[in-house]
């Protein structure tokens, strides 16, 4: 392998990186596994644009936004998605009753609908059916999203009856 290839390929690398974005669901549990928190952080422009940066960002500021949100009751914090994709995404939960435990599943589309589907579609190869709802839904640019553009698209929290408390 000669020098300038492994110099190129370096600096490929280097140059490469910045240009990654995307999203990342991360969920808050406390003393007694409950989980207290749910959140993410996403892309919401564009490369170029103020907020844009790469899922291992997102994950970051996913995780910080936990601690922020469940100060006094969050013990362990766990990245349940992310990544570096344009698209759609779905956060789901929905209640396992046979195993007595509780779901998170994150689904991805090229569309809200499919995006919704496959959150949904997770959700019942886990068998966590009961009470099984979308919480979040965004849409997040990625390393594939191009230019700065005007367009702009909205993240959206599902109200739901049940907030906290959910036993993992």
């Amino acid at each position: 392998m000669s020098i300038k290839l492994v110099v190129l390929t370096a600096i490929s690398c280097v140059v490469a990186y910045p240009t990654m974005a995307g999203d990342a669901v991360a969920i808050g549990y406390n003393y007694d596994g409950i989980w207290t928190a749910v959140t993410y952080n996403r892309s919401s422009t564009p490369k170029g644009g103020v907020n844009y940066h790469d899922s291992a960002k997102a994950c970051q500021f996913a995780v910080r936004d936990l601690w922020a949100r469940a100060t006094e009751y969050l013990v362990r914090t766990e990245i349940i998605g992310q990544s570096d994709r344009t698209g759609y995404v779905a956060v789901a939960q929905g209640k396992a009753i046979e195993r007595n435990k509780d779901v998170t599943a994150v689904g991805r589309g090229r569309s809200q609908n499919e995006a919704d589907a496959n959150a949904l579609k997770l959700l019942n190869a886990r068998e966590a059916t009961t009470e099984a709802a979308i919480v979040y839904r965004y849409f997040s640019y990625g390393s594939d999203s191009g230019g700065r553009s005007d367009a702009k698209r909205s993240s959206k929290r599902i109200a739901t009856s049940q907030t906290q408390g959910r036993k993992t």
